[in-house]
């Protein structure tokens, strides 16, 4: 019996993929059994792109097969941590491999690992896979190492100053009031996550580009602007929501007429996005000649910065480069708006869910607002006076990072095994180990954070003080606590929202800002609870919207509400 060649080939590209596959199993399994640590084998590599389209309606399919449920179920997708938290780590020990076809995975839930992984950063480098998206635009801090890792760093970090922060004040404030203005205008709102992206878009736009807007909710602009990417709020949202096809086919091909509409619609918007950028940096360089007086933000900043290392230390051109050249302007300008917009915006979405279960965390922090700003317009404040002044409410974004973190940083141990200290032993981790600090473990750990760890509770980031009498005000209480937020502590920390070591988040403070701007704009005058259901009453309601958050949280390019119009909240005046 003869066969098609038609038949034939795919059936023996099928086969060779399937014995590739095992005997890349087969490679990997050994190496990591040499560790003696406890192994995971599971049947898709955990970071194949392919795998990440198509993993959660695969394993959602299997468990609906009786008898199927296992490790493959339990662990081979996207987001499996957010629903297990600690639970394996304290069945199968501290660190535990993943056995993929394609590489091994290391999950670490030991705080002295993580950090001793996080200072070891020449022999624990970034996965260059995990970073190629943010590689769309140019080098950029998110995605160098070493000595070019270290210019960037020094550029972007000086670049993050309190001149930006004041500026992120102003437009959180700003931003957030006119947001709950338009939520209470309405019997109920189920945008929570469409707005805070638009008030994060503003902040961004106005910290990044020194451009102000006014806030518009959902209903309002999707009538005008709904997939059109002629702006570049658009611009970038496209970017972000359609990312994977951008990584594996690239940026240029994306405009083959071949290709779906989707894919050239992704294409325009990364031409409309750098040509933003290209007119905010000319007209940058241009004031800088003329000598204008130059905006606080950080365009203006990372233009000025690395103008001024030129300038010092001669070209930027050969082995002695200083400062930053156009593209990597444009690489650093992406990735600021990619984790300052998209992980901010779900960390607030998520964060405003969780004060809606929680009345009386909402009365706890609007005492401390309303204490602190006696007498003050929200809009009059100002951040050197205001911020630091707020433990409670930077005691809300840490809170809400702690149990729902946006992203987790992956390491890798390179071309070269390296030693790791785990616990009492010292393990040899084999060569292009892909090493996870399971941060939604890590966070949530008894060990660390005691019984209630899976809790949302602010409080325990607070260290209660004596009360004084403050302005009377007809807001604000007769007197108010002096206390103290808690730092976490710069070494062997369990927390690592905002990642840790020399290559920690240089935007953290940029999010908090604007974070604990948006709650004095939101809850100094108003309260939100979730709209009960036929036969509910506030109570099973608040329930209700606490599961729905942690049922319906996981991965996509980050972490975020799934389905985040199903929270129908509620906005009234206090």
């Amino acid at each position: 019996m003869r066969y098609s060649p038609f038949v034939l080939v795919p059936l023996a590209l099928a086969l060779g993929t399937v014995l590739y596959g095992l005997y890349g199993l087969l490679v990997n399994y050994n190496a990591a059994r040499k560790t003696g640590l406890p192994l995971i084998v599971l049947p898709f590599d955990c970071g194949n792109p392919l795998w990440l389209i198509i993993d959660r309606k695969i394993v959602q399919l299997v468990r609906r097969i009786p008898f199927c449920s296992g490790t493959f179920t339990r662990f081979n997708w996207r987001g499996w941590e957010i629903w297990d938290r600690y639970k394996a780590h304290q069945q199968l020990g501290d660190a535990i491999f993943f056995v993929t076809p394609g590489k091994n995975y290391l999950q670490l839930c030991d705080a002295e690992a993580v950090s001793e992984i996080f200072r070891r950063r020449a022999d624990f480098l970034r996965p260059p896979e995990s970073t190629e998206m943010l590689n769309i635009f140019g080098p950029n801090v998110g995605t160098t190492d070493g000595p070019q890792w270290q210019r960037h760093r020094r550029i972007t970090a000086s670049s993050f100053n309190e001149h930006v922060n004041q500026r992120v004040w102003i437009e959180s404030v700003v931003q957030s009031t006119g947001l709950v203005h338009y939520w209470s205008s309405k019997s109920s709102i189920n945008s929570v996550a469409a707005d805070t992206r638009t008030v994060s878009l503003h902040v961004m736009s106005g910290a990044i580009f020194g451009k102000s807007y006014p806030f518009r909710g959902a209903e309002e602009d999707s009538s005008s602007t709904k997939d059109d990417s002629s702006s570049y709020g658009e611009a970038l949202r496209i970017i972000l929501d359609r990312c994977i096809p951008l990584v594996v086919l690239g940026r240029k091909n994306l405009s083959n007429p071949w290709l779906p509409k989707s894919f050239r619609e992704l294409y325009q918007a990364t031409l409309v996005f750098q040509e933003h950028m290209t007119k905010a940096y000319e007209g940058e360089k241009r004031a800088m000649l003329r000598n204008d007086r130059l905006e606080n933000n950080l365009m203006t900043s990372l233009v000025r910065a690395s103008q001024a290392n030129v300038d010092q230390k001669g070209s930027t051109t050969g082995s002695h480069q200083e400062g930053l050249t156009e593209e990597e302007v444009y690489g650093n300008v992406f990735v600021f708006n990619f984790a300052g917009h998209d992980a901010t915006a779900n960390s607030l979405a998520i964060g405003i869910c969780l004060l809606a279960t929680r009345p009386d965390l909402q009365d706890w922090i609007a005492e401390e607002i309303n204490a602190v700003l006696a007498g003050v317009e929200s809009k009059e404040s100002s951040y050197e006076a205001t911020f630091p002044r707020l433990p409670r409410c930077l005691a809300v974004v840490y809170e809400t990072v702690r149990l729902y973190t946006a992203v987790a940083i992956a390491k890798s141990t390179g071309s070269s095994p390296q030693p790791l200290k785990l616990g009492t032993h010292t393990v040899l981790i084999p060569k292009n180990t892909v090493i996870i600090p399971n941060y939604s473990a890590l966070h949530t750990h008894p060990r660390y954070w005691g019984h209630d760890s899976l809790e949302f509770e602010p409080s325990r980031w607070i260290t209660p003080g004596t009360h004084i009498s403050t302005t009377s005000d007809s807001r604000a209480s007769s007197s108010h606590p002096v206390e103290h937020f808690k730092e976490p502590p710069t070494r062997n920390s369990p927390f690592v929202g905002w990642s840790g070591g020399a290559r920690s988040c240089p935007g953290r403070k940029f999010a908090q800002v604007e974070f604990v701007g948006v709650l004095v704009g939101l809850f100094r005058d108003f309260t939100v609870r979730p709209v009960p259901l036929k036969g509910e009453d506030d109570a099973m309601a608040r329930a209700r919207l606490l599961d729905q958050i942690r049922m319906d949280t996981g991965m996509r390019l980050l972490l975020q509400m799934l389905h985040p119009e199903r929270a129908v909240l509620e906005w009234k005046r206090r």
